[in-house]
């Protein structure tokens, strides 16, 4: 009897549910990495998912925790490529010189993007000027105002759809756009809620308009140019799912120092 239940208990343990490495699909695999390599576009223009370490200055972060495990449970080697902004990151994958991003889900990306199920959701906020009129988020678009925001980034998109009576002014990344707005660009900067935080401890006089403008759901891209890019995004789906639900991501973004944004549903 211990013999069966021993038996029955390797049946049945989560360890029988992995795929062995030998059943994937080596088509869907020479479809999502044909170099042999997988190329992950690195955006390090997003504090919430990567930066640099500042001893080795190589890449860290949740989105590259999360390209190691899937170059480990496909059996292929990781290639990180740092890029400053998430724009450049589809213009690469766009051209095949990557395989897969981390990016918001949106749906002028979606053209040329598959996204997975988002891993982690973080907010899009405004930044003013401490003797700024202006209180609240719905007070923004309103004629006069300009909003400066990084160029091709999820809220300059968001932003473009939804934004009727205010400009908007683009600055060539992220990181540049509080240095943008400091030099007299605009009366209110846009961007991730953590960067403008973090960019505004450079400078004085600056507050956070409350709560925020938009959520961002983050997800992996990969190029719909590619062939199998279905079978590709169901795979990795699964593994992000399997992230998300065993602590994977969480931990990932404790051991990151990851604050102000929530382990996607």
């Amino acid at each position: 009897m211990k013999i069966i239940a021993a038996l029955l208990f390797l049946l049945i343990s989560p360890a029988s549910f992995c795929q062995p490495m030998n059943q994937i699909d080596p088509k869907m695999i020479q479809s999502f990495a044909p170099t042999g390599t997988l190329r992950v576009g690195i955006n390090l223009g997003n504090p919430v998912l990567a930066g640099l370490d500042t001893a080795t200055q190589k890449p860290k972060g949740v989105t590259i925790d999360i390209a190691n495990e899937i170059g480990k449970r496909s059996g292929i080697p990781v290639e990180l490529i740092p890029f400053q902004t998430a724009g450049s990151t589809v213009d690469a994958i766009k051209t095949g010189n990557i395989d897969m991003i981390f990016v918001a889900i949106d749906p002028v990306r979606g053209a040329d993007v598959s996204y997975t199920p988002p891993y982690i959701q973080i907010e899009g906020a405004y930044m003013v000027k401490a003797n700024s009129s202006l209180k609240t988020n719905e007070e923004v678009d309103r004629s006069g105002v300009e909003i400066v925001v990084g160029k091709g980034s999820a809220y300059d998109l968001y932003l473009t759809r939804e934004i009727k009576n205010a400009a908007l002014l683009r600055a060539a990344s992220s990181q540049a756009v509080i240095d943008d707005f400091m030099a007299g660009k605009g009366n209110v900067a846009a961007g991730v809620k953590q960067q403008l935080e973090s960019d505004a401890k450079r400078y004085q006089g600056l507050r956070m308009l409350p709560g925020r403008f938009m959520v961002i759901n983050q997800a992996i891209g990969i190029p719909k140019a590619r062939p199998d890019y279905e079978k590709t995004t169901t795979y990795l789906s699964s593994i992000i799912t399997d992230l998300k639900s065993s602590g994977f991501v969480a931990e990932a973004m404790k051991r990151h120092n990851i604050q102000g944004a929530k382990v996607a549903e």
